[in-house]
């Protein structure tokens, strides 16, 4: 026991003398040829073969994670020019209802949403055929609910509980699996629904969202 308790220690120093020397077999490099690392197979290999395999394998995850970043990159490219051509369309809109309807327009073709509600805390003129809008003042007692989100201006993602899901959607509730509520100041909120429960969940960045809700409220003020 105590001859192997000897060699543990002895062998714990030489670990340690190895890391304060990394380039110590560079002056002896037979012992880089002999010395042999376990595999998870069992087997044996020589330093030089698992030193490469290491290095192969962080290759290949550098490469993975370059390909995730160059993914993310481009899905963030076409998000701002999406994000851009709406903005522009807001700006060309010479009603407060035509850009609300300019904001529809784009997050059901452009943006690809499923379902997209508005649901107005007043009346806006030359909106009363719109089946996609529907007026609910800010005191009543179902916009309770999303009272913290209209103050802070913090987009909701995910799955609602029931009786906010069926507020916001109305007929069109059963068909939505997940859904962006985009609160926008002074004007009520903007529902985006998707038949894809994966498509907005929370935690995902709301970076653009916010920049959508900005931009229609700035519009919506200027159309006055």
């Amino acid at each position: 026991m105590a001859e192997e308790r000897n060699a543990r220690s002895e062998a714990h120093e030489v670990a340690q003398w190895l890391r304060r020397h990394p380039r110590f077999l560079e002056q002896f490099p037979d012992l880089a040829v002999t010395l042999v690392v376990p595999k998870d197979g069992g087997a044996s290999a020589s330093l030089a073969g698992y030193q490469l395999e290491v290095l192969r394998d962080k290759n290949r995850e550098l490469t993975r994670r370059l390909h995730e970043l160059s993914g993310n990159a481009q899905d963030n490219e076409r998000l701002a020019v999406r994000t851009h051509q709406l903005t522009l369309a807001l700006m060309r809109a010479g009603s407060a209802a035509d850009t609300l309807r300019a904001m529809v327009a784009c997050l059901s073709e452009d943006f690809a949403g499923d379902a997209v509600r508005v649901t107005l805390l007043a009346p806006i003129a030359g909106l009363d055929d719109a089946a996609w809008c529907q007026v609910v003042p800010v005191d009543d007692a179902r916009m309770e609910a999303f009272r913290e989100a209209l103050a802070s201006g913090e987009p909701i993602c995910g799955r609602l509980a029931p009786e906010r899901h069926a507020l916001l959607f109305g007929d069109a509730a059963a068909r939505v699996a997940s859904c962006a509520v985009l609160p926008v100041s002074a004007v009520g909120l903007i529902a985006v629904g998707s038949v894809d429960a994966n498509r907005f969940f929370p935690g995902m960045g709301t970076l653009f969202l916010r920049m959508m809700a900005e931009a229609l409220s700035t519009a919506m003020a200027r159309a006055g």
